[in-house]
């Protein structure tokens, strides 16, 4: 499923930033998320691939971009294939 578009809380949920998807939407409502640069307002925003996130979740921040949009949740491994870790620093 790499077209189209997919809510923003199910996105976080499928690629494991959440425990569940009720806790991937309090991160939206909270404020913990931004999509390209804009702070989310409502988990039910839609994102794309390429779309850039922003998210301040408890185990820390991440900048990544969307690469695939989930069918499923799966394990880790199949989770870390939705998005890439972008604005590395290497200093």
């Amino acid at each position: 499923m790499s077209a189209g578009r997919q809510r923003l809380d199910k996105w976080l949920w499928f690629a494991r930033f959440a425990r569940t998807r009720s806790m991937a939407a309090r991160l939206v409502t909270d404020g913990h998320v931004r999509v390209n640069g804009t702070r989310a307002e409502a988990p039910a925003k839609a994102v794309h691939c390429g779309d850039v996130l922003t998210v301040a979740a408890p185990h820390g921040t991440m900048l990544v971009r969307v690469l695939d949009l989930g069918e499923r949740r799966g394990g880790a491994p199949e989770a870390q294939l939705l998005y890439e870790t972008v604005g590395d620093d290497p200093s």
